[in-house]
């Protein structure tokens, strides 16, 4: 693991601080670690991360707070939350404010530093797709910019912005499923919550689209009870 991998700890409880950093620089992670939102912030603005680690409950300014002064300036950085609430509420506030995944304490560390590659791994990818401007599946490429389809035979299809906003975040995360929550997040920014039922109808026209065989898809999956997922071999 390269050492330019930067993390920023933000951890009040001392032990769990500790813990958490001594685990991720085993793993070759350089891990800046603090204790109250204010120095995080500050920390945040004079150095460069690759993900931020945010206890929610914390002294002078809690985690929610610092992610959502975070993202008013970036919003590239991956933010995972550990906390003690564990409702559906708390999860759904931490999406909002503009986590990337949500961590519930006690937690094993183990899952905690494989959620941690996850997200730092799929930040790196994303680094490398900002400039992707489109992207070819079988006889049909995608223009992101452009918001058409077009095939080789020259035939073009204008995609609304919200296609082309869930075609993009789908194959950014090849081969991953995309939760729900983070289709709400990306594509609909929480301004109206469709239903499941919407977003499969996105599903079924990305296939009618796309797939050979509509019934038996190769590219656009819906994984039950889990999310949606984009596969392709190149």
């Amino acid at each position: 693991m390269p050492q330019k991998l930067r993390i920023l700890l933000v951890e009040d409880e001392d032990h769990l601080l500790d813990a958490i950093k001594l685990n991720l620089e085993l793993e070759g992670y350089k891990v800046h670690a603090v204790k109250d939102g204010k120095t995080a912030l500050k920390v945040f603005k004079e150095e460069r991360f690759n993900l931020l680690i945010l206890d929610v409950m914390l002294p002078e300014m809690d985690g929610f707070q610092v992610c959502e002064t975070i993202r008013l300036e970036n919003t590239e950085v991956p933010i995972l939350f550990l906390t003690a609430k564990n409702t559906s509420e708390d999860r759904v506030m931490g999406l909002k404010k503009g986590a990337d995944d949500y961590l519930v304490k006690p937690f094993n560390l183990e899952e905690l530093i494989l959620r941690v590659g996850i997200l730092v791994k799929r930040s790196l990818k994303a680094d490398d797709l900002k400039e992707l401007n489109s992207y070819k599946i079988g006889e049909k490429t995608i223009y992101f910019n452009s918001f058409e389809l077009k095939q080789d035979d020259g035939v073009v299809v204008p995609l609304t912005k919200k296609e082309t906003m869930l075609l993009k975040l789908l194959i950014e995360r090849k081969n991953e499923a995309v939760s729900r929550e983070q289709i709400l997040e990306t594509v609909w920014n929480y301004d109206v919550y469709p239903s499941t039922r919407t977003i499969d109808n996105f599903i079924l026209t990305f296939r009618k689209y796309f797939e050979p065989d509509q019934k038996n898809p190769v590219y656009f999956h819906s994984i039950r009870g889990v999310g949606y997922k984009f596969t392709d071999s190149h």
